[in-house]
């Protein structure tokens, strides 16, 4: 029997562990590797060429749409699945758009992430019902916008900050907020005013009024 390789990456040690000895009751997988960021997702994609990745979204460093990003830029054949909590449309969509096949919530049963592997292995891809409905939910709200999605209270309030040039540990400090809550939203500003960098994002967000740059 050909074995489905199988890349874990998890910045949670006892969750990757988890997680390999689930994968393992089954006699068609084989977890050839694990990860704990994106940087080290990318570089054993290339080493293991596993078939599957079980990618989570938020890990320290590269995270999992920039590791998306870069798997696809190198041309790995390596087919992703998002295993995350989050479950916001920018999550979804942003994994999606970087090239994951499927989108499965950490809430999910072991046979439903067995039936996910199998399905994204055999060239299909695979999302659950609630995600779906989110995917299809945004999809629609895309289809009537004709101007930029508006950005949040607290976007707002994380690119007034960046603008200073203030680093995502210092805005998280002003804001009262985690790193990793700071990483979400500049993720999610940038995608809403399509800027590859913040540098770009600020600038951007200074030509739509949004902001304004003072010398």
């Amino acid at each position: 029997m050909e074995k489905i390789k199988i890349l874990v990456a998890d910045d949670h040690p006892m969750l990757r562990e988890g997680l390999v000895a689930v994968l393992d009751t089954q006699e068609d997988f084989e977890v050839v590797g694990e990860a704990s960021d994106g940087a080290e997702t990318v570089r054993l994609a290339g080493e293991l060429l596993p078939n599957v990745i079980l990618l989570d979204l938020e890990m320290p460093g590269t995270d999992g749409v920039a590791a998306l990003e870069r798997l696809r830029e190198d041309g790995s054949e390596s087919r992703a699945i998002v295993f995350t909590a989050y479950d916001t449309d920018e999550r979804i969509l942003g994994s999606l758009r970087a090239g994951a096949r499927g989108y499965l919530l950490k809430g999910a049963s072991r046979q439903e992430i067995f039936s996910a592997i199998r399905t994204v292995y055999a060239g299909g891809t695979l999302l659950q019902p609630g995600v779906t409905s989110k995917l299809l939910e945004s999809m629609s709200r895309d289809e009537r916008r004709e101007e930029i999605e508006p950005l949040t209270p607290r976007e707002l309030e994380v690119l007034a900050l960046l603008a200073r040039g203030h680093k995502n540990a210092e805005i998280a400090e002003k804001l009262f907020i985690t790193e990793r809550t700071v990483k979400f939203h500049v993720s999610s500003l940038m995608r809403k005013l399509g800027a590859e960098n913040r540098t770009e994002a600020v600038s951007l967000a200074a030509q739509r009024g949004l902001i304004q740059l003072t010398d």
